[in-house]
């Protein structure tokens, strides 16, 4: 190697000043620790039910361990597509308006790559699941935030949207219910988005991994709508509400040009989603639909009661209507939310996710994932009380 240049000079421009996960950061730090009790990662406590599981064992049994489509097994995309009409009131052609791929992170990669050209502008609400910005950066795209407000339930206002338009936005990216501040989206705003994006000819990328964690009122998708089905991708997978994190299989439904687009960059980086798993996804969809509402009562339970207790610590919280997040506010505390949820963490042994993790509008929360144990989100409020960080403690 020449002595004029170190290894980090031969990384694109875009990778080297990428920031790492916050979330990942902070967790390489947890891995450390005895006796933790996390409410940080995103990850259902459950196993995937026996029924989905035991699909994959006959798969591997039977010998399906062969390519697929590059667009996943028509089976699965068949399914997928009545799924998707059933529950979201938006009609795919299972054979060029579906890709099955390697979870939703694929997906969106897949769909940031196919609609930019280097600068175009896509438009995102913040606080947001981390890689959001990050993939639009790696798709040679630029990230416009719109901060979300808790006086707004962290849904974003049409006003606020319009308001960050330009002549080089592409694309709006929309997550509801939302990581981290399980937000949803009411109907009158989701309409006016709508209309914004037909005004100003946008696209609009729907992430709806954790709608059927919907809490307190039917999920409604922007797909559905009048004129939306032709200029929407709509992103979904198996990973939250079927427990399936480890499986790895999402997929995007939308117009046949722009899913054939992404099926060519999956064709050559992919080739396929594993075959097992894709298997797995299609036994769950055909018979997973009862563990998964049994899944989401208990979320449901569990919400109510953590939600209420981190207020009485004087953590004030929003009654998130989706997902399994709770985003309190720690800024009675003193402390902004690095340092409240370090403390928290050297203190009692709770993880926590600070809430810039998710970009500057998350400053002063933090994330708390309650997909855990009854027993162990207790005796996590218990030590939060005891570390004298709260305003009641």
């Amino acid at each position: 190697m020449s002595a004029s240049k170190s290894a980090s000079d031969f990384v694109a421009d875009h990778i080297r000043t990428l920031p790492k996960s916050g979330i990942r950061k902070f967790f390489d730090l947890v891995n450390t620790m005895d006796d933790v009790i996390s409410l940080g990662v995103g990850e259902p406590d459950f196993t995937t039910p026996w029924c989905i599981r035991e699909s994959g064992l006959y798969s591997i049994e039977r010998g399906h361990t062969a390519y697929t489509s590059n667009l996943g097994m028509l089976s699965l995309r068949k399914a997928i597509c009545s799924y998707v009409e059933r529950h979201y009131g938006a009609s795919y052609d299972p054979a060029r308006e579906c890709i099955v791929t390697v979870g939703v992170s694929e997906a969106l990669d897949l769909t940031l790559r196919t609609l930019l050209n280097p600068g175009e502008e896509v438009i995102y609400t913040e606080p947001c699941y981390v890689s959001y910005p990050a993939e639009i950066v790696m798709a040679h795209g630029v990230p416009v935030p719109v901060t979300t407000r808790v006086e707004d339930g962290f849904a974003i206002t049409p006003e606020a949207l319009a308001a960050k338009i330009t002549p080089r936005t592409k694309a709006i990216l929309l997550n509801f219910p939302c990581n981290p501040t399980g937000a949803t989206m009411p109907m009158k705003y989701l309409r006016a988005v709508a209309d914004l994006a037909k005004k100003h000819d946008l696209v609009v990328i729907t992430d709806e991994i954790y709608s059927e964690l919907t809490y307190d009122e039917e999920h409604a998708s922007i797909a559905s709508l009048p004129g939306m089905t032709e200029r929407t991708i709509f992103l979904h997978g198996f990973s939250k509400a079927f427990a399936m994190t480890g499986w790895r299989v999402g997929y995007a439904c939308g117009p046949k040009e722009i899913i054939d687009g992404m099926m060519k960059i999956h064709q050559y980086a992919i080739m396929c989603a594993s075959t097992v798993a894709q298997e797995a996804a299609l036994e769950a969809l055909n018979r997973g639909e009862k563990e998964m509402l049994k899944m989401r009562e208990s979320y449901r339970l569990r919400r109510n009661f953590f939600v209420k207790e981190l207020n009485e610590l004087g953590l004030p919280c929003l009654m998130p209507k989706g997902a399994f997040y709770a985003f309190p506010s720690i800024k009675g505390s003193g402390m902004d939310d690095v340092e409240f949820a370090s403390e928290l963490l050297k203190r009692e042994h709770v993880a926590v996710v600070p809430g810039s993790a998710f970009g500057p509008g998350g400053t002063g929360f933090v994330r708390c994932c309650y997909a855990t144990s009854r027993e162990d989100l207790k005796e996590a409020l218990a030590r939060m009380k005891r570390s004298g960080l709260c305003t009641t403690a």
